[in-house]
């Protein structure tokens, strides 16, 4: 099944299946009627749609941003289902946190068709939950969390996420050969094989249960220092002690002296009879069965925020969902990378001058291009129909 092209444009953005005609749309009016807020509960938070405080281009840089302290968030857009298999697939949006956030996530969540947009919540299934999540001075990480088989497995390798105030652009690629990248900025951060990073398969091979480590195997790396020569047991009474006044015979027993350990143990050296941990034989793995499509959803449909922040703030934008690498690098360079000066002059003039709540003195110079999201098949000519959903 051929991908379609589907892109949510901004000024803040738009969403549009690029096919055969253009169509202009007034975001402004129209982005409620795009997004699906879920009522599965009743005290979700808002989102509005802003620049924020702290901006290059206001018009450029509207997104979706979170409005109200200690709350969850659950919100969604539909476009028309596609299979990624047998071709990459490739996840990409901004965010940034301008409110310095303390704790909460900035990531997204990608769904299939029979999701219930209105019911949405964290219980609902997902193919991909991808981006940061940022909470204390632990956690501070990027999210890589894959659909397989109806179970949700998590990134064995740590990525950290950026923690600043500036709009950061997050990329995930998978691809049919079954590797994947992960970039910040346009740049890798992370790579590998979906199968070696994730869980989702039994390893290739096992121990042989029928070999045993040999007895003579010696696998202790240190040993007491024959040349040692103190003999004081482990243990020592410590005579300076004395028995309470309040020792109670009857209740606790005899009052004896306290054993401590002595600190002037044997030392220790290298054993030269040490050959290292014993290399138990291999064998291959009965229950392992390679899966050439782990990488390849079918079905996609649905891209959504379901998360929690305790200070809100977050803004979110130039969501892309595409086929080509290519295309997704150009189109963040494009977007965050036309705007990401302007977002660090303005922030540090912002600071400086101490001009907190109101426009940041300086516009960025430049050509205007509309953020977005977009899905799926060959750039080609780079001539975009639209079509609205």
């Amino acid at each position: 099944m051929a991908l379609q092209r589907l892109t949510l444009w901004g000024r803040g953005l738009k969403m549009c299946i690029l096919l055969v005609r253009r169509q202009t749309i007034n975001w402004e009016s129209k982005w409620q009627n795009r997004w699906v807020s879920s009522e599965s509960k009743s005290d979700y938070g808002k989102f509005r749609l802003t620049a924020g405080k702290i901006y290059g281009d206001r018009d450029r840089e509207k997104g979706l941003q979170t409005t109200e302290n200690s709350k969850f968030y659950a919100i969604s857009s539909r476009f028309k289902s596609f299979s990624n298999k047998g071709r990459s697939l490739v996840i990409q949006y901004t965010v940034k946190h301008e409110q310095k956030i303390d704790c909460g996530g900035g990531y997204i969540k990608v769904f299939p068709f029979n999701l219930r947009q209105k019911n949405m919540s964290g219980e609902s299934q997902y193919y991909i939950m991808f981006g940061p999540d940022i909470c204390g001075s632990e956690t501070k990480k990027v999210h890589v969390i894959l659909n397989y088989k109806n179970k949700l497995n998590s990134m064995k390798k740590q990525i950290r996420c950026k923690v600043d105030g500036f709009t950061h652009l997050y990329t995930l690629i998978l691809r049919p050969d079954q590797t994947y990248e992960v970039k910040i900025d346009n740049e890798q951060v992370e790579s590998g094989s979906l199968e070696d990073d994730w869980d989702f398969l039994p390893p290739r091979t096992i121990n042989d249960p029928t070999v045993n480590k040999p007895e003579d195997w010696d696998d202790v790396a240190e040993i007491d220092d024959p040349k040692d020569d103190w003999d004081e047991p482990e243990h020592i009474l410590d005579n300076s002690a004395e028995k309470p006044e309040d020792w109670d015979d009857v209740k606790k027993g005899e009052w004896k002296l306290i054993l401590f350990m002595d600190s002037f143990l044997n030392s220790t050296i290298d054993n030269p009879n040490y050959k290292g941990i014993w290399p138990h034989p291999q064998i291959e793995n009965p229950s392992y069965s390679p899966d050439f499509n782990i990488y390849s959803y079918d079905n996609i449909s649905v891209i959504g925020l379901d998360l929690w922040q305790v200070r809100s703030g977050t803004i979110f934008d130039n969501f892309l969902i595409t086929d080509n690498e290519e295309y997704a690098e150009e189109f963040g360079d494009d977007t965050w990378g036309e705007t990401k000066w302007g977002d660090i002059l303005s922030l540090s003039l912002f600071l400086s001058s101490n001009l907190s709540g109101r426009q940041a003195p300086w516009k960025e110079a430049g050509r205007r291009t509309e953020a977005g999201f977009e899905l799926g098949g060959n750039v080609g000519n780079r001539t975009l129909g639209t079509d609205s959903i």
